[in-house]
């Protein structure tokens, strides 16, 4: 497997064709060994890709964000998630997990004093299509794959 680096144009859509986001990805190193990509299935999708080139890679929910997951839905006391503001549906919030790590929920609800937060990302149980359009495409350096941190697996790519 080569390791490139890549800029391309990108529409993501849902089974249905209805388009998610349309972004610009510059200078994406494709894959570099030992990574945990999230999105595996469109690294693999975007190996050897040519300048100028044209893809659609198709990738199952569970190769993409994963299923929807009715359990990372909790509850969770208002003042803990936003001391002195207001919180707002589909707003993302940060919170403390009782490891200590910080984790990204979103708003789904707000009860009085509870708020429900919902840590599946918001296109998990979607099977999604990447429209790519490759405006450069090249052999990534050594220096770049040992120095990588804009990898596919860091990046939203919508």
């Amino acid at each position: 497997m080569s390791i490139q680096v890549i800029s391309f144009n990108c529409v993501l859509k849902n089974k249905a064709g209805q388009i998610l986001s349309s972004t610009f990805n510059r200078e994406v190193i494709t894959s570099a060994e030992g990574q945990d990509t999230i999105l595996s299935g469109l690294v693999e999708g975007l190996q050897n890709l040519q300048k100028g080139e044209k893809r659609r890679i198709c990738l199952s929910a569970e190769q993409a964000y994963g299923f929807y997951d009715p359990k990372k839905v909790v509850l969770f006391p208002r003042k803990k998630v936003a001391k002195d503001r207001t919180l707002r549906f589909g707003e993302n919030v940060v919170v403390p997990t009782k490891s200590g790590q910080a984790r990204v929920y979103r708003v789904v609800e707000i009860y009085g004093d509870m708020v429900a937060l919902d840590g599946n990302h918001p296109l998990a149980g979607q099977d999604l299509v990447f429209e790519i359009e490759a405006i450069e495409a090249r052999a990534a350096t050594p220096e770049e794959i040992m120095e990588s941190n804009n990898v596919i697996s860091t990046q939203n790519l919508h």
